[in-house]
């Protein structure tokens, strides 16, 4: 592992993968591709099945973030996993629906509420 910051935190609960994001802007480039790659590791090589995305701490999401997570739902539904995504703001909320990333993605409102929706 290298000692590049974290910018996840990971926790099993049962076969759930809940992921929090560290850092309340996600925007440039760069940390969008390192979030992205550990997103897909979880998947491609830990074989998780089950991720739950909690925006709690986010508060500003760049479109580009947007395309990983259309990726990440798209690889997880063609192994027949589930993408669901929890906390996240009114102003980040009206982005997914302007894009329609609402209809396609699964959203709900908290953690608990996501746990279940598995």
């Amino acid at each position: 592992m290298s000692n590049r910051r974290q910018r996840l935190t990971v926790d099993e609960i049962g076969d759930i993968t809940v992921v929090q994001f560290v850092d309340k802007k996600i925007l440039d480039e760069q940390n969008i591709q390192m979030i992205g790659d550990d997103l897909f590791r979880l998947v491609d090589e830990l074989g998780r099945r089950k991720v739950l995305l909690n925006f709690s701490n986010v508060e500003f999401l760049s479109s580009a973030a947007l395309g990983k997570l259309i990726r990440l739902h798209q690889r997880l539904s063609a192994i027949g996993g589930k993408l669901v995504l929890c906390g996240i703001s009114k102003s980040i909320l009206e982005i997914f629906e302007i894009t329609k990333l609402d209809k396609m993605l699964t959203i709900v409102k908290d953690e608990t509420t996501g746990l279940n929706t598995f």
